[in-house]
């Protein structure tokens, strides 16, 4: 089952019909559904696939080679070109004669074998760009793609007709995995492995959210047991700083100083290590919504999977190791209310962007974020030009939102002196019926239930 990407697929099948040679950069972080969206777009055209592997070069031409010979002939061939020159130059002929793709998967283990593939590209773009009608793409994990390919030191450089970057689900599109999950079940899970498509296949529906986390996260011969390990393994050189790092923001660090006191790293070291987790997009930086002051700067996990990992699965290890699924999970279980608050957020301003972006939000807010300070915090505020703002509280609780939580987000949004206001709540149940009347007397609010 195929699910998503519609918008991905509209741009790559307008560049297709463009006819004249084209050349797309596809990147994105590794699980996130590359190769499945290639072989989605090249289904029912004419195409050559190849996926590069970590290997020497000489086997990586004959697997290109034999890639080229099946579309060529339709045979297995076992002849090899010379050269990955002459390859790509007899692919380049072809597009002369028809349109054709080239999908070049896993790029990055070609060109770290390879230091001359990328000039030995741009002399082919150059050379036939103007006769063949090739569509070449080239597809691979970042960071390396954005700075091997994408960079202005790069050979390749300012040759791209697209740039895209293939992010995870959000909620509506991981939530279509699970139709026989309740909304309550598909957040859950959300919550937990995040919108990375392969890591939603490894959750089945049929089964409960606690039997799920039970038979991946608590499992230690299972996908999930050692997964952020292994993906930290392939991007970074001290996997061990970056776990301890990633694992004290998940516990509740978000402070520079509060991160450092933990991992046992003077603050410029782990400033080092956090800028590469940023890129990485695990772990994002904010400062409250409105301000930018170095003082006020906090840190959290992005990625839901690692912050579930190293929040629960981490520190129970060698519990898990042993077999103790049920006793990890009564301990998880007092905290993923508190968990899922935050993860409630995310989702909820997910659902403020689909409407700002379909023209059916009441404040046209540039940007969305968090604020916090001395009178308390909101979850999410969005700023119209100087005079509008949308302020918006989530709650992620058993029991319908009464009207004192409508009160507190209205007494909080004073301070900023906005003209034109309107509020949200969003509640994981449902609203009192004292919220609700109080939401008509306002004019100014929207209640949306999960």
């Amino acid at each position: 089952m195929f699910i998503g990407r519609e918008r991905e697929l509209e741009t790559l099948g307008k560049i297709y019909d463009s006819e004249g040679f084209s050349f797309v950069v596809l990147s994105g972080r590794r699980r996130v559904g590359k190769t499945a969206l290639l072989n989605r777009f090249i289904g029912d055209k004419n195409a050559i696939y190849f996926m590069g592997v970590e290997s020497n070069p000489k086997q990586n031409l004959e697997n290109f080679s034999r890639s080229i010979m099946e579309y060529a002939s339709g045979i297995d061939a076992d002849t090899s070109f010379p050269s990955f020159q002459a390859a790509l130059e007899y692919v380049f002929r072809l597009g002369e004669k028809e349109r054709l793709i080239l999908a070049i998967d896993e790029y990055p283990y070609l060109a770290k074998g390879m230091k001359s593939l990328a000039s030995t590209l741009q002399l082919l773009i150059d050379k036939y760009q103007g006769s063949s009608r090739l569509m070449l793409i080239l597809c691979g994990a970042s960071p390396y793609m954005e700075e091997q390919v994408l960079d202005y030191q790069s050979p390749l450089y300012g040759r791209g007709g697209a740039q895209m970057k293939l992010l995870p689900f959000d909620f509506d599109e991981a939530s279509q995995c699970f139709p026989r999950f309740s909304e309550e079940e598909k957040a859950m899970v959300y919550g937990a492995v995040g919108g990375m498509p392969q890591y939603l296949l490894q959750m089945n529906d049929r089964m409960s959210v606690e039997e799920n986390i039970k038979n991946t996260f608590l499992n230690p011969i299972s996908f999930f047991y050692e997964e952020p390990l292994n993906l930290l393994k392939q991007e970074v050189r001290e996997p061990a700083v970056y776990t301890a790092i990633i694992a004290a923001i998940a516990g509740g660090a978000g402070k520079m100083a509060e991160i450092s006191e933990r991992v046992g790293e003077d603050t410029n070291v782990c400033a080092t290590y956090l800028k590469t987790l940023i890129g990485l997009g695990i772990v994002q930086k904010e400062a409250p919504y409105g301000e930018n002051t170095t003082r006020k700067f906090t840190y959290t996990v992005s990625d839901f999977l690692f912050r579930f990992w190293h929040r629960f699965v981490l520190e129970n290890n060698s519990l898990i190791a042993r077999g103790a699924a049920d006793l990890v999970y009564q301990r998880i279980q007092p905290e993923f209310k508190e968990y899922m608050q935050e993860v409630f957020e995310e989702i909820c301003r997910q659902y403020l962007w689909k409407k700002r972006l379909a023209g059916t939000c009441p404040i046209e807010f540039d940007s969305l974020g968090r604020w916090w300070g001395q009178k308390g915090e909101i979850p999410i505020v969005g700023q119209q030009g100087k005079k509008a703002a949308l302020f918006a509280d989530c709650i992620w609780e058993e029991e319908p939102v009464d009207a004192d939580v409508l009160k507190s987000l209205q007494n909080k949004s004073k301070q900023f002196g906005y003209q034109r206001i309107h509020f949200y709540l969003f509640s994981k149940s449902d609203f009192t019926d004292e919220c609700v009347e109080l939401a008509e007397e306002m004019e100014n609010v929207t209640l949306i239930s999960l």
